[in-house]
């Protein structure tokens, strides 16, 4: 289920960082900066003029072949991990993350930098709830390729239980765990990413990992290390010694725990659940984990909680001044009284819009419908519903009264309660698929308080007036 629980969460003030990218080892500065209630973990791409803004969400991941990378088609991000832990592990639900190109530093290879610079930025309430998922089962995935398995069970903290095994004696059975992801920063943050010998060489050998050095990333050498091999990582990290310490690793650095390893998969998972786009409570089990096997238990989780969203009440405070009254809604949008059924508009971005109707004693419909037990019509409802997203499409045009919307169908209508004299009518409205060619594919969802009493699916197109 999802339960409204503590304040959302973001940043007071803006604060940069410097690196290198991992993969790339281009030059990287990354911004963080505060955002509004509700606006989740959006990435921003500087080095792009427009559309230069992406979620982070598991519906834009791309591909886990070396890191979390998402791609809406226009802005790709790479190695998204280690940021998004740091975030989640703060509890900052709101924030955009500035870069100046397409690839994360990867810094010293964990999210401590990161943790470091939001702590600096100070953390800070916002007026609105923030929404967790609360599962009411046991959700289980299993990836019969690599024999990893993700579970999350209900249980009152976010907690992470994870072991790793990759039948090598160098690293061996590793586990670690927090009850609560408030103990991240402390046991987790500076655990830093890990490879082994044979994974470097091949990486190198396709001209990646640019930006790698013997501090970011804990080496493990599964396998002897001739002279060829030695003056090949010589060249590639700059440097006129390598050696292999006791404990099988690569030069001289030094491990911050015998469980290292484990402790960064603890921290991978962080970073790529967050993808969610959901905080998550509960405890998750994770058996051999890797990015592969974390996106797909995120897409799982995240379908599971589209579902139960629907029957979610928008949080409206009705104390403050709605974003568009009536007078303005009909700058956007054709219709007049008594046929205009829409009062308000709270909330409206590229993809949804929160609309709410008072449905007050005096409409001239309940005369008919019915006089002894007045209910107002369910088509009406509808249009309700169908209003709220001529306001959502036309207010993407510069002039929306040349415009029209009319309908081309409606499918999945329901009705589940019915809406009475004196009650207000909340509607959430929000876009199945992006625009095309004038064609509107949208889901609507109204409530009375926290009652869902109506939805539906529909389809509308955008017409020109005739001039």
């Amino acid at each position: 289920m999802i339960r409204r629980t503590i304040p959302q969460k973001t940043i007071s003030n803006e604060v940069e960082l410097n690196g290198v990218g991992l993969h790339s080892g281009q030059k990287v500065n990354i911004k963080f900066k505060p955002a509004p209630v509700n606006t989740g973990l959006v990435f921003i791409r500087e080095d792009l003029l427009e559309d230069n803004m992406i979620d982070a969400n598991i519906k834009y991941i791309s591909n886990t072949d070396r890191g979390t990378n998402i791609d809406n088609g226009t802005v790709r991000i790479q190695t998204s991990e280690h940021v998004l832990a740091a975030l989640v592990g703060l509890g900052i639900d709101n924030c955009f993350i500035s870069l100046n190109g397409p690839e994360v530093p990867i810094m010293d290879g964990s999210s401590k930098d990161f943790i470091k610079a939001l702590e600096k930025a100070e953390i800070k309430e916002q007026s609105i709830l923030r929404e967790e998922f609360f599962p009411d089962n046991p959700i289980t995935f299993k990836d019969e390729e690599s024999g990893g398995e993700i579970s999350l069970v209900p249980y009152d903290n976010y907690s992470l239980d994870t072991t790793v095994d990759y039948g090598t004696k160098v690293l061996g059975t590793q586990k670690a765990y927090i009850d609560d992801i408030s103990e991240f920063k402390e046991e987790i943050s500076i655990a830093r990413t890990f490879s082994f010998l044979h994974e470097l060489e091949m990486l190198l050998d396709n001209g990646l990992i640019k930006g790698g050095d013997l501090n970011n990333a804990i080496v493990y050498v599964d396998k002897p290390l001739d002279d060829s091999n030695m003056e090949k990582l010589k060249k590639a990290f700059n440097t006129n010694s390598i050696s292999v310490t006791p404990n099988g690793i690569l030069d001289n650095l030094n491990l911050h725990y015998k469980n290292e390893a484990a402790r960064h998969k603890l921290l991978d998972i962080v970073g790529d659940l967050a993808l969610i786009g959901m905080p998550i409570r509960g405890k998750v089990i994770a058996n051999k984990p890797g990015h592969t096997i974390n996106a797909k238990f995120a897409k799982k989780v995240s379908d599971m909680i589209r579902s139960e969203k629907k029957n979610i009440a928008p949080d409206i405070d009705f104390s403050k001044k709605p974003l568009l009254d009536s007078d303005q809604i009909m700058e956007i949008i054709p219709h007049r009284p008594p046929f205009l059924l829409i009062d308000e508009i709270h909330e409206l971005s590229e993809s949804h819009a929160i609309g709410v109707y008072n449905v007050t004693a005096d409409k001239k419909y309940f005369e008919g419908h019915f006089p002894n037990s007045p209910v107002m019509p369910g088509v009406l409802q509808c249009e309700f519903m169908a209003q709220t997203g001529g306001v959502l499409v036309l207010g993407t045009v510069p002039d929306p009264e040349n415009y029209l919307t009319y309908f081309m169908k409606m499918d999945e209508v329901k009705f589940k309660k019915v809406v009475n004299p004196g009650d207000k009518l909340i509607c959430k409205l929000e876009l199945i698929s992006p625009i095309k060619r004038g064609i509107i594919h949208m889901k609507g969802s109204c409530f009375v308080k926290e009652d869902l009493v109506s939805e539906g699916e529909f389809m509308a197109k955008i017409i020109k007036k005739d001039k």
